[in-house]
């Protein structure tokens, strides 16, 4: 199966539900590529303690395979890549999958109208694949940021990113760095604070950290959600439009998040008894414009006399400790590196090479990173994002838009068949007014006016991750493929532009 009309890249919440859906509307002829071992994606790799979604679980979850079964509100890692699992198996996902296999090329061949994927396994060696169509569903969470800072290499004690956690290193009584303090931080460090000697948690800027509605549902909850039909829908649905509620304060008036503001800095002082410490970690610009993070137990772990947070920047790394900038050397035997991924400089843009023979890293280094809906980009025909550009959210469930962009892809598919369209590019106009007007829009969110430098904005000062305001107005602007925004080819005159009757108003 080398030859195959659409190759998806990535088996996780993305990809998998592209392949169910492709198969769901008898779309059989695609393979999926995953380097990994299983399903699951960041849900498979993440496997540090404490791992767990701040979404909650209900809505973390495809709209078509709700779970009765979930054990909490907000489900841990474990059971989560379970439930993933579990879902693959119902739609046979692995007879279609090649696990294991690394891609590290994929190149669009004019002359063929096709992608010529390349691909490397231990045991099979390198395999191209060429597909008429590429699902990119990489995932923004994939890559691991390293810090960048000097003598890193040369520690000589264990270090190792969150992402990539060593379950064979027993950390009990030692000395522990942990780098950083976002959404992997904070929720490890409460569960290693107990166990170890002494941690360091070093900080660079402050995270509005609130509380965390966290409990286990009750077996009534469990039958509830099992029997009567719909129960478990409307369940979902009013934690969805709770949390959408929170959308507009983030996007056109984050004075509205004032309560928000005030949860936070009461989940400090319930947390943290000493006033330096409570100075060090309270947050210096508006909530929202960083993450929210969810959590009850980060304030009194960081609270323990065994815990000091370091707001000194780290100057560089000796192979026995962390040297910081005020000349403070603080010894330890390991280090967490929690600094997040690569999100807008992923290295996987540096291999999907486009019409021009120009990678997605090169076009995006000259004007930000871009898409039309988030899923095609101008260069790059017959290509298919999954969660790319301006579709991240800060208060909300992705696989809501993952299942916005999957009707997109449906009926991109649907259409191009009906009118035997072989080659489908978005303009480069089109998709420049598309992203002017979502700047125009984020031009009054708390990401813009919040006060904090943040990996939401690019090197441009452009906002090239999040999507603006509700996600039900991205469900509406994804429930049809708008033809009319994009060049296309017939099958018989591939290579050429054509934007006949028929193609444009189908």
């Amino acid at each position: 199966m080398n030859d195959v009309k659409i190759a998806i890249i990535g088996a996780g919440f993305s990809g998998m539900g592209a392949a169910i859906k492709l198969h769901q509307n008898g779309f059989e002829d695609f393979v999926v590529l995953d380097r990994g071992s299983d399903f699951g994606g960041t849900w498979r790799d993440n496997t540090y303690p404490g791992a767990a979604c701040d979404v909650p679980s209900h809505l973390y979850s495809y709209s078509f395979e709700l779970n009765p079964d979930w054990s909490r509100s907000f489900s841990k890692q474990p059971e989560i890549h379970a439930y993933i699992n579990r879902v693959a198996s119902k739609y046979d996902l692995a007879r279609r999958t090649r696990f294991g296999t690394e891609v590290t090329d994929a190149r669009w061949d004019e002359k063929a109208n096709r992608w010529f994927v390349e691909t490397s396994h231990p045991e099979h060696g390198d395999i191209t694949v060429r597909a008429e169509i590429l699902i990119g569903a990489i995932g923004p969470l994939c890559e691991p940021r390293l810090p960048d800072v000097a003598g890193i290499g040369d520690f000589a004690g264990e270090i190792f990113h969150s992402a990539r956690w060593n379950h064979e290193t027993d950390l009990r009584g030692k000395r522990v760095a942990v780098i950083g303090t976002g959404a992997s931080a904070i929720q490890i460090i409460p569960e290693l604070a107990p166990k170890i000697g002494h941690m360091d948690v070093y900080q660079r800027t402050a995270p509005w950290v609130l509380p965390r509605a966290d409990r286990e549902y009750t077996r009534f909850e469990h039958w509830l959600f099992r029997t009567i039909p719909g129960a478990q829908r409307l369940s979902r649905t009013g934690i969805y439009l709770a949390h959408e509620l929170v959308s507009y304060g983030l996007t056109h008036r984050p004075d509205v998040l004032r309560p928000a503001h005030a949860a936070g800095k009461a989940n400090i002082r319930r947390g943290i008894a000493d006033p330096v410490k409570r100075a060090k970690v309270t947050p210096k610009f508006k909530v929202g414009c960083k993450r929210i993070l969810l959590s009850n137990t980060y304030y009194p772990a960081l609270g323990q006399d065994n815990v000091d947070v370091v707001t000194d920047g780290i100057d560089h790394v000796t192979p026995t400790g962390i040297v910081t900038k005020d000349g403070t050397v603080r010894d330890v035997d390991a280090i967490v590196v929690a600094t997040g991924f690569h999100v807008t400089d992923s290295p996987g843009f540096e291999h999907i090479i486009g019409k021009d023979g120009e990678s997605l890293a090169q076009v995006w280094a000259r004007g930000g990173m871009s898409a039309y809906k988030g899923a095609m980009v101008h260069g790059f025909p017959n290509m298919f994002l999954m969660v790319g550009p301006a579709t991240g959210l800060g208060h909300t469930s992705m696989v809501f838009m993952i299942e916005s962009q999957l009707n997109y892809l449906i009926d991109f598919l649907k259409t191009t068949e009906r009118n035997a369209i072989a080659r489908t590019e978005v303009r480069a106009a089109d998709q420049k007014v598309y992203n002017k007007n979502l700047q125009t829009t984020l031009s009054t969110s708390v990401w813009e006016n919040g006060g904090c430098a943040s990996w939401y904005k690019d090197e441009f000062g452009n906002i090239t991750t999040l999507w603006p305001g509700f996600t039900f107005n991205f469900r509406k602007a994804t429930k049809n493929f708008d033809i009319a925004a994009y060049d296309t080819s017939r099958a018989d005159t591939a290579g050429t532009s054509d934007r006949s009757p028929a193609s444009a108003n189908s």
